[in-house]
């Protein structure tokens, strides 16, 4: 009898322990599609451009794990600080460092100029700038997000979980990604498209290092008030997403992009006034 109390005794502790990878492996699987997306995107060239496309639709499919891996540990009160640093380090290596190839690759590797002309080794070199720019506007964004305390964003009204302080990294990645895939991985060729492509992308890290207000969706639960009502929701986006994801992907980026524009654009004068 006593050791069948210690053997009860031990489960829950085992099983505690064992609850803990749970969320490190979503983040793992986060920092695979990362790893992944990296050497599709150094592969991608204009005979073929499925490469690039690969690479785009692996970033995509790391931002859901990434929203799951902090819910799953809250969920069943996991959190550690292991796993907080993992997951920053994860979105760095997803989020910071494979955009930031695939945007070089595909919008300046392969215009078609000549290789040894002047204007292409200026367009390259500043391209290659704007990618390295858009890394280092993620990895401060992650950094100011860990050391932050109920930051104060700059649009009006109180902050609170709903709201993140500047743009978070997953959605300038996966704004990056959505445009590639909508078109079908097809590299940018033309030195005028590369020129609007930098400063899609230079843009992209400003709003990350700003302090404008972009929604959270913390709120969205299936345990909240209206639980069903979220689940169809989900499913409905996910089969949009599944039968048309280009159009889907890129109005979901763009979308959540420009809200935080208006937001300021909007609110701005009513504050000033």
């Amino acid at each position: 009898m006593a050791m069948d109390r210690d053997e009860f005794q031990l489960r829950p502790k085992r099983r505690r322990r064992g609850m803990y990878i749970l969320p490190s492996l979503f983040t793992s699987i986060n920092i695979g599609f990362g790893y992944y997306a990296i050497t599709q995107s150094l592969q991608g060239s204009l005979a073929d451009p499925t490469f690039f496309n690969r690479a785009a639709l692996a970033i995509g499919l790391a931002i859901p794990f990434d929203a799951l891996d902090g819910r799953i540990a809250r969920m069943t009160n996991t959190t550690s600080d292991f796993g907080k640093e993992l997951d920053s380090l994860a979105d760095v290596i997803t989020f910071g460092v494979a955009p930031s190839i695939l945007a070089w690759s595909w919008g300046f590797r392969t215009l078609r100029l000549l290789p040894n002309s002047t204007a292409y080794q200026q367009i390259v070199a500043l391209g290659t700038f704007i990618s390295f720019l858009f890394l280092i506007c993620g990895a401060s964004r992650l950094a100011r997000f860990n050391i932050s305390v109920n930051p104060a964003p700059s649009n009006p009204g109180r902050p609170d979980r709903k709201y993140f302080v500047g743009c978070p990294i997953p959605a300038a990645a996966g704004c990056i990604a959505a445009v590639v895939q909508f078109f079908n991985g097809s590299p940018i060729y033309e030195w005028w498209w590369a020129l609007v492509w930098m400063g899609f992308i230079s843009g992209l890290g400003l709003l990350m290092v700003s302090r404008w207000r972009f929604w959270s969706g913390k709120e969205i639960t299936l345990s909240g008030r209206h639980p069903f009502q979220n689940l169809v929701l989900i499913v409905i986006l996910a089969w949009t997403v599944y039968h048309f994801h280009q159009w889907t992907l890129i109005v979901i980026a763009l979308g959540y992009l420009s809200s935080g524009l208006w937001a300021r654009l909007v609110y701005r004068p009513r504050r000033s006034a």
